[in-house]
């Protein structure tokens, strides 16, 4: 196990250099100059020198990807533009907030496709299994950016039952979850409800039935204990997803997240902290998907990683 994990945490660092090397060299090709934003078209040229020399504009691109890849090798990611306060520290300072988000909405996809899947397993091919499908297809087929707005119309607009947008208590976070965990839950539910499908006939539960158990512990002592088991393989995955969904989630509910944080530091051209937050991104993602296949491993005892794996 300890052989898998080690070369897993090594494979982060050239993909997670990859994906940077990748964004860096396309921030650098989007339209727009950062000492433009900061000092705005009147400024005078010995400004806008002064200030491209002071931000290392200057150089040539090679020269700020080395300049770039030294500052990771010492655990620096730059000076952010536009806040002029190490990179770090502002996504140190965000990056709760689209961690609480992401946990929460990851809770909402469970606590509804859980149902959802057991009751259309339990029922297949009848009026509560195309419910649940149509169900799914809905969750799937909504995007954020239309289902968020709706939600903000309905529940706190006109019902007045949650706050509009930022960060002010529990009450605040329930649309922004409801909207980033809405297609996941369409996802978990047809992968509960089709692997429970598939566990029901295996010869064990036939057995358990023989042995004269009732259907409520077939279901949930047996049958959904390990339908879950490739569904957790899974959750990794999407969790990784709702990271990058959160970035329009966020910026539609204002929450103040790493989403929001990269979405306007690539309107104001701010590269290191675009950098930063890719890479933090970046590695999340991976992060989390190797405690998915370690999970994986703990649920299911027929998995093991060795060495040779």
């Amino acid at each position: 196990m300890k052989w898998f994990v080690l070369r897993r945490l090594l494979l982060m660092i050239p993909a997670a250099l990859g994906v940077l090397t990748l964004v860096f060299f396309l921030i650098h090709l989007v339209p727009g100059d950062p000492v433009d934003l900061m000092l705005g078209e009147s400024a005078g040229v010995a400004d806008r020198e002064n200030l491209r020399h002071a931000l290392g504009l200057d150089q040539s691109l090679p020269r700020q990807y080395e300049h770039f890849l030294r500052g990771l090798l010492r655990g620096d990611l730059g000076e952010s533009f536009f806040y002029r306060e190490p990179v770090a520290r502002v996504i140190a300072e965000r990056y709760p907030a689209t961690a609480e988000l992401a946990v929460l909405a990851l809770i909402v996809a469970i606590l509804i496709a859980l149902p959802v899947g057991i009751v259309a397993a339990a029922r297949p091919y009848t009026l509560w299994d195309n419910g649940a499908v149509f169900f799914s297809l809905l969750g799937v087929s909504l995007p954020n950016f239309w289902l968020g707005p709706l939600l903000i119309l309905v529940f706190a607009l006109k019902l007045s039952w949650f706050p509009v947008s930022g960060r002010e208590g529990f009450a605040s976070v329930i649309l922004p979850a409801l909207t980033l965990g809405a297609g996941m839950a369409g996802i978990l539910s047809r992968m509960i409800r089709g692997s429970l499908l598939e566990v029901m006939g295996e010869e064990y539960i036939t057995a358990a039935r023989s042995r004269g158990l009732s259907e409520a512990a077939i279901w949930l002592r047996h049958a959904l204990k390990n339908a879950l088991i490739p569904v957790v393989s899974i959750l990794g995955l999407q969790f990784g997803a709702l990271l990058s969904g959160a970035i329009i989630t966020e910026t539609i509910f204002s929450w103040p997240g790493v989403g929001q944080l990269l979405l306007s530091a690539i309107s104001s051209r701010d590269f290191p902290l675009v950098q930063g937050c890719i890479l933090v991104i970046a590695f999340t993602y991976l992060g989390v998907g190797l405690l998915a296949d370690l999970l994986y491993a703990w649920v299911d005892p027929r998995i093991h990683y060795g060495r040779a794996s």
